[in-house]
């Protein structure tokens, strides 16, 4: 009985025209498209989650945090690499400055890397979950971090350092309370500072374009998003010169794992989705 089921369905499939069964096939992959896209959705909107759980979980402490800043500002003047206060000064006293660099630091951090994501998605399904893996295991360790090892970001630090993004919060929707929107800085670990995952970020966006290729003034443009990132988050008073390397360290170590796991789990080079051979074949000459 199964056998002349499975003849009779045989048979109905192959008494298809031809443009039906392409139909089909379009139709078969618009679904799992969508269907890929919500769970994608669903995935990234799970990592937010966690990632603002994450932080609110470490400890409000601020006497350890403080000590943690002063170690890497230590750090820093021993190896004459402590930036922050000319930079931070600049960005404080001009306006125009401090006022693009505020938006620059509540915006890009998140528009950017999710627009690169879902360029990716659009482009290679498999390259999008090889870089996406590569940014969640970096998001991973970052949060690893701000819970055993709280940090004070510069603008916490004895009053040495001016809170850009507080001095210039009339401009935008931002509190005083890093780039929290206002009324929301209760949300926020404002002891979140090493490493800086806006500056790995932004690394990870650089990353993504001179992999996928595109063209060179592209990649320039990513690594010119990371430097200046960098300089952002350092002349706000968010993050220690420290905080930015680490948070290079950070994404090119889980970036570095995640390429070489990937390697065994490559495709075989064939269609991903069910009726990509349909749609590809070659069609039969007329007239």
């Amino acid at each position: 009985m199964v056998d002349v089921d499975a003849g009779v369905q045989r048979r109905s499939s192959l008494s298809r025209t031809r443009p039906q069964r392409v139909a089909d096939a379009v139709l078969l992959r618009r679904h799992l498209g969508v269907r890929r896209a919500v769970v994608e959705v669903a995935l990234i909107g799970g990592l937010y989650v966690f990632y603002c759980a994450s932080r609110m979980l470490a400890s409000d402490a601020f006497a350890p945090a403080r000590g943690h800043a002063l170690d890497i500002l230590a750090i820093e003047k021993a190896w004459r690499i402590d930036i922050e206060a000319p930079l931070n000064r600049l960005f404080a006293d001009v306006h125009w400055l401090g006022v693009a660099s505020s938006f620059w630091y509540a915006t890009t951090h998140y528009i950017v890397t999710a627009g690169i994501l879902i360029w990716l998605y659009r482009r290679s399904h498999w390259q999008y979950v090889i870089a996406r893996r590569a940014l969640v295991l970096a998001t991973v360790i970052g949060l690893v971090f701000y819970l055993f090892l709280p940090t004070a970001p510069p603008r916490l630090v004895d009053g040495k350092y001016v809170d850009v993004l507080a001095e210039y919060q009339a401009a935008g929707w931002w509190g005083a309370d890093a780039s929290a929107p206002k009324g929301l800085g209760g949300l926020t670990n404002e002891l979140a500072a090493f490493p800086s995952l806006h500056a790995g970020w932004a690394l990870w966006v650089a990353l993504v374009l001179i992999w996928m290729g595109v063209p060179k003034t592209w990649r320039v443009i990513g690594l010119v998003y990371a430097a200046v990132m960098t300089i952002d988050i350092i002349g706000t008073g968010n993050h220690w010169l420290l905080d930015a390397v680490v948070g290079w360290a950070v994404v090119l170590v889980a970036w570095a794992v995640v390429q070489a796991v990937s390697r065994r789990d490559a495709p075989l080079p064939e269609t991903d989705v069910a009726g990509d051979d349909l749609l590809d074949e070659p069609q039969p000459a007329t007239g």
